[in-house]
């Protein structure tokens, strides 16, 4: 049991010890009597006592009643008396001691001996022996509740195990003793969970107990054997209920067993299940998404039934079965969620934000016409059919049997038409009319045009004429002219509503009931002489869902065997097991079928060939509302983007039968690239069904590739395989998968590439200096030429009609000093610590000593006083007083620096500057920006960089005054605008010195690396920039795009004028998002459906810098159908495996690969905190029109 290989644990050493303690617990309902350590005798001795206890006190009132003292009301009333009592003193003791040490647990901050799952025992009475045994209930009213659950159990269950009443129910006294002595053990068992301390249960359904349901869950059933027998007793002369009860009283000392086997349900999971399995067979509807629309569905349904059964006419009660049957087949609440949001927009008047499910564009007035014509339709045939038809038993003339050979062959056309839009036929043969070697949208989509029309051919036939023909065979039956009965009314109230909310099956079941009535004609037949047609075809129902059940639950078993015996590292240790499983075949065959009629999942424990069945869950498995978790990362946004475009492509599937039949509990796994996308259907109705998507991790583990390269061979060999025979086999029939069809979906396809040759290029790189300056250029004026306030200004301006001052840092003009850090403090010795060997490092540390005594201070700009005025805030000191005019022409060099106050008189002065063109404040730059940073002599050595023939390229190309007059002309005075010219050179030389550092080098790979990942080099201008973020993210950009335009050069060709650098640098703008995968802006992009993205990264493991680039276009997503019942019990496993034996190991045996199976996927679609989608959706309503 501990492990299958050396590698393969399937429980580890600390966690065997762990089960093998916990069991024995869970099967005696609570007592510790294996603690892994040495305890005090008494520890033992007071749980027997507490076990005991309701056996002491159901014994006396038993002793008393069989002396003849007391009748067995009063036995029982004296019985649960004492048992009432005995539960108020144990849990007012347990809350006493917890009261008592309350202030000692408030000081001790770490507990070894709790870590360690050992107590510190002082006495037999003593507080933490009390705590240890009696742990206590969290809520005072479970206390109260819990206490009078236990009496009441007792005392019913004295009553119930009377020796007299179990001799008089079985005649004789053979068996009574047995019945007796167990049927003692399990109330004791059942006693002691309730009261004392609950057992961690086997059969555990949610994570967390937060209410205290656990407890309740062994007296539920035992109430639930108890009320059988009060029923038989108050019930008298009914020969039916007297034999359940004997079997019931033999089940009663098997409920341990079933207990700790984790066959019978909890609770909560007792009642999902119960209400979907009446609604879906006993009322004809489908199981829901969440559970407020599976309670509420069940109300209305359960309601819609007992009406029927008291409307007085016949007809009445046909035309409210049909009426109500289509109505409740619908999806009335995203209905009604249209409308609602339909009339808020009315009110308002506006158009307002559409509906996060977008409902309401399938919900227009032309599908609300739709529907209300197929209810009149409905109707008027009903009516009509019932009210003037005769009505007469079912013969080969009759016009009920006519009715039924149309369905026959409705049923045999549409099983044809669903096969043929399917790549299988059966799971098993490839279907010849299917598309072959379809590899690209637009070759499917000329090879699928046939089988578009014989899907639309199918959709008019399933949901227009399959129901008026079965309304027809209803309308007809005669078990309707008379009175009708309880039976006609559930029988019937189904039979109407199954005709719309699940056509398929419907037809299927109806045909059955016509075949079968016209092979079996006579009247004497129990079939026909006892059951109407409405029972009947409720008990073809569960017969057909069981049956496929079964199927699909014994295909499980068989590849599990087949997976164990084929696998050679697991051959050896699992050959003892299928021989087991073959030698008790029989036995593991009514495990199956025991498993199927209570519809719980067949759980391979370990997922091994050791089979257990399952306690009976919800459809839905997981007790959480469906798509509120999953383990969100950086990839959960490619599946969020592609989801309503993949929701789009299963709406035609869908409707159109490709990916066959279509029930709550179905799963489907598509395939594209690394992305895994597993899908379930929720909930099915009249033309539509709710399904949730769910995608699985990118960053592939060893496990999943194995597993995802099997299914990529399923589908190749589906699809993209050629095969000389018309029909051939399916080469992976054993496998959970089966191929179904492939999608057209609009996504991002994800392609990396080695940047190798590209990005370490000397020419490359040499370039790239020179077009980062003009990539600078058209970023900067672009920016400028957008500006919210650009037209405003032009109106503005030419109604001034001047030109105006601006105070510019002058590049040619000398200082009159010459600072001597204009070279030491450019030395690179200074950016020694940031060197290219650190590709990854963060923003290096300035060297400290010398150089930080004399590191200059960078200000963020200049405010200089406007000609005219008498007041201003001086330069160097912070008093206000009258500035002289030789004041106005005054500034310091930023950069420089700091100076004591007397020698600030010897900078350079600054003239004031005008533009030449009264249009240039349109494109001037912020005045935050033009704050000089730089040495002049650095700015006039490297302004000779800067490209002014690009420069008036550029703003020649403008589009923002093309809408004044003489437009060409007003942007021909912008270009040769000196002034303005010399504000783009500082700012752009300026970005230029600090996204490079100071040595003026061909950058290297790394360089270009830490720069596009936004680390910049140590530089005098660093601090200017990054106070600067808007500058700094349009100077980042602008790295960026030079380095995609890099790229480009190298791999398409040089670009050979400025045109097209420009068109480039636009496509850049427009359709490309070029940063890193990390940032928030690159989720934005593909949410907001960019056409391209482009990311540089480095892989240390191979050493290479890599390009990522993600394509937006539609393309073939292949999709295949899972086996329900393989996901169903290796999910019990799992949910098993982790909240009871708590086996959360890695690298256990249940997680590794299994390509038959898959496993691993498998496990990670499965909710959190089981398993880790890394994506999950809301449920999501899809109409099949």
């Amino acid at each position: 049991m501990r492990r299958m290989s050396p590698d393969v644990p399937l429980l580890n050493d600390y966690k065997q010890d762990f089960f093998l303690k916990r069991f024995p617990q869970t099967v005696l309902g609570g007592p510790r009597f294996k603690l892994g350590y040495c305890a005090p005798p008494y520890i033992y001795v007071n749980q027997v006592i507490l076990f005991l206890m309701p056996w002491v006190w159901g014994g006396l009132g038993t002793l008393l009643y069989q002396l003849g003292i007391l009748e067995d009301y009063y036995t029982a009333a004296l019985s649960g008396g004492l048992m009432l009592f005995a539960a108020f003193i144990i849990q007012f003791t347990s809350l006493y001691a917890r009261n008592k040490s309350v202030t000692v647990e408030r000081m001790l901050t770490t507990d070894i001996l709790t870590e360690e799952d050992e107590h510190d025992f002082t006495s037999c009475a003593g507080t933490e022996t009390i705590k240890f045994l009696i742990p206590g209930k969290k809520y005072i009213a479970n206390t109260v509740l819990h206490s009078f659950l236990a009496g009441l159990m007792c005392g019913l269950g004295t009553w119930y195990l009377l020796p007299k009443r179990i001799s008089l129910l079985y005649g004789s006294t053979g068996g009574t003793v047995p019945l007796f002595a167990f049927g003692w053990l399990t109330l004791c068992i059942g006693e002691y969970s309730l009261i004392v301390n609950t057992a961690a249960e086997t059969a555990t359904f949610q994570p967390q107990d937060t209410y205290e349901i656990t407890p309740l869950m062994r007296p539920l059933y035992i109430f639930s054997f108890v009320s059988v027998d009060l029923a038989h007793r108050f019930m008298v002369n009914i020969p039916a209920l007297e034999q359940v009860n004997q079997i019931l009283h033999i089940l009663f000392i098997f409920l341990p067993f079933l207990w700790a086997l984790g066959t019978l349900p909890p609770p909560d999971a007792l009642f999902l299940w119960a209400m979907e399995q009446v609604l879906e067979f006993g009322l004809g509807g489908s199981s829901m998404s969440t559970r407020l629309r599976l309670l509420l569905m069940f109300i209305i349904s359960a309601g819609t039934a007992v009406t029927s059964y008291f409307i007085p006419s016949t007809v009445g009660v046909v035309l409210f079965m049909t009426g109500l049957g289509f109505l409740l087949s619908l999806n009335l609440s995203d209905m009604g969620l249209a409308f609602k949001h339909s009339v808020t927009r009315h009110r308002v008047g506006t158009k307002s934000k559409p509906l996060p499910s977008d409902s309401e564009k399938h919900f227009t007035w032309k599908e609300c016409l739709f529907y209300i014509i197929i209810l009149v339709l409905a109707l008027i045939e009903t009516s009509l059919l019932h009210h003037f038809a005769g009505f007469s038993q079912i013969s080969k003339n009759s016009p009920q049997a006519i009715v039924g050979y149309v369905l026959m062959i409705l049923l045999i056309i549409l099983w044809i038409l669903r096969e043929i839009q399917s790549v299988c036929i059966f799971g098993i043969f490839r279907n010849p009319f299917y598309p072959k070697d379809v590899q690209t949208v637009t070759l499917f989509l000329e090879k699928q045009t046939r089988l578009v029309k014989i899907g639309v051919v199918r959709w008019i036939l399933l949901n227009l004429v399959s129901p008026f023909a079965m309304i027809a065979f209803l309308s007809l039956d005669s078990s309707l002219q008379g009175l009708h009965s309880v039976s006609v009314s559930i029988g019937f109230t189904r039979a109407f509503r199954m005709v719309w909310q699940n056509t398929e099956n419907a037809l299927l079941e109806t045909v059955i009931v016509s075949v079968v009535h016209l092979l079996i004609s006579s009247t004497d037949v129990w079939w026909n002489r006892s059951l109407d047609t409405g029972i009947r075809l409720l008990l073809v129902g569960i017969m057909r869902d069981r049956l496929i059940q079964f199927i699909s639950k014994l295909q499980f078993a068989v590849t599990i065997l087949l997976a164990s015996l084929t696998e050679k590292k697991r051959r050896k240790s699992t050959t003892t097991l299928c021989i087991l499983n073959i030698v008790f075949c029989p036995f593991v065959l009514v495990l199956i079928i025991f498993s199927t009629l209570l519809s719980s999942p067949l759980l391979p424990l370990f997922s091994l060939p050791l089979f257990l069945v399952g306690f009976p869950r919800p459809v839905r498995i997981w007790p959480g509302a469906v798509g509120t978790t999953a383990c969100v990362c950086a990839d959960t946004v490619y599946y969020a983007h592609m989801v309503p475009s993949l929701t789009t492509a299963l709406q035609a599937a869908m409707a159109g039968g490709s990916l066959g039949l279509l029930l709550p509990g179905s799963h489907y796994l598509g395939r594209f690239q690394d992305r895994l996308i597993w899908i379930m259907i929720l909930e099915c109705g009249y033309t539509y069904c709710c399904i949730n998507i769910k995608g699985l991790e990118l960053q592939e583990t060893s496990c999943h590739t194995a597993e995802a390269q099997r299914v990529d061979e399923v589908f190749q060999s589906a699809f993209e395989q050629e095969y000389s025979r018309i029909c051939s086999i399916n080469e992976h029939f054993g496998n959970v998968l089966t191929p179904c069809t492939v999608l057209p979906v609009k996504l991002y396809s994800d392609a990396r590439n080695v940047l190798s040759g590209i990005i370490d290029s000397h020419d490359n790189l040499k370039e790239f200096k020179g077009d980062l300056i003009k990539v600078l250029v058209w970023i900067l004026v672009q920016y400028c030429s957008r500006k919210p306030s650009v037209q405003e200004v032009v109106h503005k301006t030419e109604n001034k009609g001047k030109a105006s001052l601006t105070i510019l840092p002058a590049l040619n003009a000398s200082p009159q000093t010459q600072s001597p850090e204009d070279t030491d403090s450019l030395n690179s010795e200074i950016l020694d610590d940031w060197s290219d060997d650190n590709v990854f490092g963060v923003e290096p540390t300035i060297r400290k000593g010398k150089e930080e005594k004399n590191q200059l201070k960078v200000v963020s700009g200049i405010n200089l006083p406007i000609p005219g005025s008498v007041e201003s805030q001086g330069v160097g000191d912070h008093s206000i007083g009258t500035v002289p005019e030789n004041s106005l022409y005054e500034s310091v060099i930023l950069g420089y620096p700091v100076v004591d106050k007397g020698k600030q008189k010897d900078v350079a002065y600054i003239p004031l500057m005008e533009f030449s063109c009264s249009h240039s404040h349109l494109l001037s730059l912020p005045e935050e920006w033009t704050s000089n940073c730089l040495p002049n002599s650095k700015m006039r050595e490297m302004s000779s960089l800067f490209p002014e023939e690009w420069y008036q390229f550029v703003l020649r190309q403008l589009e923002c005054l093309h809408s004044e007059q003489n437009a060409s002309n007003v942007l021909e005075e912008i270009a040769k605008d000196k002034v303005l010219k010399d504000f783009y050179v500082h700012a752009v030389m300026t970005c230029y010195f600090s996204l490079f550092g100071v040595d003026n080098m061909v950058p290297s790979p790394g360089h270009i690396l830490r720069v596009y990942s936004g680390v910049l080099p140590w530089s005098l201008a660093l601090d200017w920039l990054t106070e600067k973020p808007e500058l700094f993210q349009l100077a980042l950009k602008a790295f960026r795009y030079t380095l995609k335009l890099m790229i480009d050069k190298a791999s398409l060709g040089p670009i050979e004028d400025f045109k097209e650098l420009i068109n480039c640098l636009e496509e850049y703008e427009t359709d490309w998002y070029i940063g890193l995968v990390s940032d928030e802006k690159w989720k934005e992009a593909i949410l907001q459906e960019k056409p391209y993205l482009f990311s540089l990264g480095y892989d240390p493991n191979m050493g290479v810098y890599t390009g990522r680039v993600l394509t937006l276009q539609e393309l073939l997503i292949q999709v295949g159908k899972l086996n329900a019942e393989a996901v169903r019990g290796q999910w019990a496993n799992l949910s098993w495996e982790l909240l009871y034996a708590t086996n959360d190991d890695e690298e256990r045996y249940s997680i590794q690969a299994h390509p038959l199976l898959l496993r691993n996927l498998t496990v990670q679609a499965a909710d959190p905190p089981l398993g880790y989608p890394i994506y999950s959706s809301k449920p999501l309503p899809i109409h099949l029109y």
